[in-house]
């Protein structure tokens, strides 16, 4: 017999939100656990760094997700459609605060062990990682935030041209251009990298 909390993982995430419209818990909890982290990491990118304001955020958009999941279109996806939610988010927040420059740079959310390998090449290696990754984030700051969403929907988060397009309400030629173009700056940006351990 199938535990009760394992039967909502196996509901997708259009089925999951028809159950929190009816105001299952148990439901809403699973959507949490999926899209919880990769939207906090979303939110923390997008409001440059800001962590507080990236878990207000969070909160903020699953309350909305609760409160409006009767209008949730269940023809529609799912991820783009929460994803769409949350660039909208940004974007008034970009609108009301114009555009905060914060980064921590000691704090990386994806940083959890300490770096204790044997090996100086490997550890090395993980540093000039580490510090290429942080010099990207650094740049992606400097951006405005349709390049920066773009390019963190795309590479963060993996959604193809016309899934982004969607989010972000624009056409696929536009997505692939700010692609293009974010890509372009960054590259020229951090040429003095080369970080080719094959």
């Amino acid at each position: 017999m199938i535990n009760n909390k394992n039967k909502y993982k196996r509901y997708t995430d259009e089925t999951l939100m028809k159950r929190i419209g009816k105001g299952n818990i148990p439901a809403f909890d699973e959507l949490y656990n999926r899209y919880s982290k990769r939207l906090l990491y979303y939110f923390y990118r997008m409001l440059s760094g800001d962590e507080e304001k990236a878990q207000d955020f969070l909160q903020d958009l699953f309350l909305k997700l609760v409160e409006k999941a009767a209008l949730f279109d269940p023809v529609k996806n799912f991820s783009s459609w929460i994803f769409t939610i949350a660039f909208n988010m940004c974007k008034n927040e970009y609108r009301n605060r114009k555009v905060r420059n914060i980064f921590d740079k000691n704090y990386d959310p994806d940083s959890f062990t300490a770096h204790t390998a044997n090996d100086p090449f490997i550890a090395e290696k993980k540093l000039d990682q580490e510090f290429f990754k942080n010099a990207i984030l650094l740049e992606l700051d400097k951006l405005d935030e349709k390049q920066r969403s773009t390019f963190l929907l795309k590479y963060q988060e993996n959604f193809t041209i016309k899934e982004i397009s969607n989010i972000l309400g624009c056409s696929e030629g536009t997505t692939k251009s700010r692609l293009f173009y974010t890509t372009k700056k960054l590259a020229d940006r951090l040429k003095l990298f080369d970080l080719n351990y094959s």
